[in-house]
């Protein structure tokens, strides 16, 4: 089968891991002449091959991906790519699935299906986080959140810290030399700022660009996690066109904690407060609620302290 030659090369060339890449590149080999893919058709085949292709590190982001649709030409064009995710942001309102004031002046963010480049997306959660910039505790809900761009993540967090620069987990490539460091940045209007109490709720779904808000939040001790463990996909991948309705994705980085080195590959990002996805929203409003509580009821709080207590008097109810 020729895809399969061209497949291993593909690995040998991008694969951030060389060793790995040279194993993975046997293991084909030989699954395809002992006739493993003989006769499968192309969705089959992608399952096969995902299979073997994870086989020697479990890595969830290297993948031979099938599409019903005939792939572009130019499908791993950055031109075509940036296109597509702005058709795509336009119908999930950039990401912002919700940009809502919950009872007791805390903020909720959810973000779904991901985290879009900032060049399709980026206006739509700044301009979530300016209205949630003055909420007294911030909910970011990233349980539905399979991935996205770096730089929208960073974008992100920018509006979750001071004026001084943070430095956020990083990318190897092949060349140990080859480093891309990542920083928070300044960004315009206000923001929620680096002092008041932040949760981030994640799910066995959470993957990738999610998890990266999630790990560095919570490492930095900037933010607690409530929910479940999510899903270990910390190897940003490049997509290559390798037959009509086939993709492989190959990680070309991996990355790396400016605090420990390590990362959340395979492991998943581990929420502070274990609670089943579903309930993650009203455990995390009930910690907010308090937290808002020890504020105090002085002038104008005295009406946001009593919704808080109704709040959470309504959260014992249920």
């Amino acid at each position: 089968m020729t895809l399969i030659p061209h497949l291993t090369g593909l690995l040998l060339e991008h694969y951030v891991f060389p060793d790995t890449a040279a194993e993975l590149a046997k293991t084909l080999a030989a699954a395809d002449a002992a006739g493993r893919y003989d006769g499968a058709g192309q969705a089959r085949l992608a399952e096969l091959v995902t299979a073997d292709l994870q086989s020697a590190n479990g890595d969830l982001h290297l993948r031979l991906k099938y599409s019903e649709a005939p792939l572009e030409e130019t499908h791993d064009d950055e031109e075509t790519q940036m296109r597509q995710m702005g058709e795509w942001a336009d119908l999930t309102c950039g990401g912002v699935a919700n940009a809502t004031r919950l009872p007791g002046n805390v903020g909720l963010l959810k973000i779904a299906p991901l985290f879009f480049p900032p060049a399709v997306a980026g206006d739509r959660v700044t301009a979530a986080m300016h209205l949630l910039a003055a909420a007294d505790a911030l909910i970011i809900d990233l349980r539905e959140c399979l991935g996205g761009d770096p730089d929208m993540v960073a974008l992100a967090h920018s509006f979750l810290v001071g004026h001084e620069p943070v430095q956020l987990s990083g990318m190897a490539h092949r060349d140990p030399a080859d480093f891309k460091q990542a920083w928070t940045f300044p960004v315009p209007g206000p923001r929620f700022g680096p002092d008041k109490p932040l949760w981030v709720l994640t799910s066995a779904t959470t993957f990738s660009g999610g998890e990266a808000l999630a790990f560095d939040l919570q490492e930095q001790g900037r933010a607690a996690v409530v929910g479940e463990t999510t899903r270990g996909g910390a190897h940003p991948r490049q997509g290559f066109k390798v037959d009509t309705h086939l993709e492989a994705t190959i990680p070309t980085a991996r990355s790396v904690s400016p605090l420990t080195g390590r990362n959340w590959e395979g492991t998943g990002v581990v929420p502070d407060v274990p609670t089943p996805a579903a309930d993650a929203l009203t455990a995390a409003h009930r910690l907010a609620l308090e937290a808002v509580l020890g504020l105090g009821a002085d002038g104008f709080r005295a009406q946001v302290a009593a919704e808080a207590r109704q709040a959470l008097d309504d959260l014992g109810a249920a």
